[in-house]
């Protein structure tokens, strides 16, 4: 039986945390790492693995859930009964983009965004950049997101320093809905 493997990393950061020196490091920040158990964890009866690595200022960023269609959702990501996955854009209303199947192929997706938190009767914004890596495969090895380069790399970035664009109180879009 195929295991789907969903692995994310989040890197966030504040206004204060824009500078290039900032920007250098957090490029520096790898976009996969190996599958360690724990923290990586089985779920949905032992065919997923989800694996989550980076910032989490918030606690509890990342929610997912399974539909009784068979579909699972993560952040903006759904991946389909049949391994195929969907991308969700930052606006609600939007209809998700077909990236790709997941069978015997990785895909890495990736996209930025930026929300409003409110935090010691103060609003600020919170900065975030998420990479998905994911593949659906026979065997699990640790190894691979390491082992090779995805098959497909999709990647939707905004202009964070742009003072207007659409959904500006939170153009991350992190609601669920199941």
């Amino acid at each position: 039986m195929s295991v789907l493997v969903l692995q994310i990393i989040i890197k966030q950061w504040d206004k204060s945390q824009r500078s290039d020196t900032h920007k250098k490091m957090r490029a520096n920040i790898p976009d996969r790492y190996p599958l360690i158990f724990p923290p990586a964890l089985y779920v949905f009866g032992s065919h997923c693995v989800i694996d989550q690595h980076g910032d989490d200022i918030q606690g509890s960023r990342i929610k997912y859930i399974k539909d009784v269609e068979g579909k699972i959702r993560l952040d903006r990501f759904q991946v389909t009964a049949d391994n195929n996955i969907d991308y969700y854009g930052s606006q609600s209303k939007q209809i998700p983009r077909r990236i790709g199947s997941l069978n015997n192929q990785w895909i890495q997706c990736k996209y930025n965004c930026r929300y409003s938190i409110f935090e010691s009767d103060m609003y600020y914004w919170l900065y975030e950049e998420v990479t998905l890596n994911a593949v659906c495969l026979d065997t699990v090895n640790e190894n691979l997101f390491l082992n090779a380069e995805p098959d497909i790399i999709y990647e939707d970035y905004i202009d964070l320093a742009k003072r207007q664009y659409p959904n500006s109180y939170n153009n991350c879009n992190t609601s669920l809905k199941g």
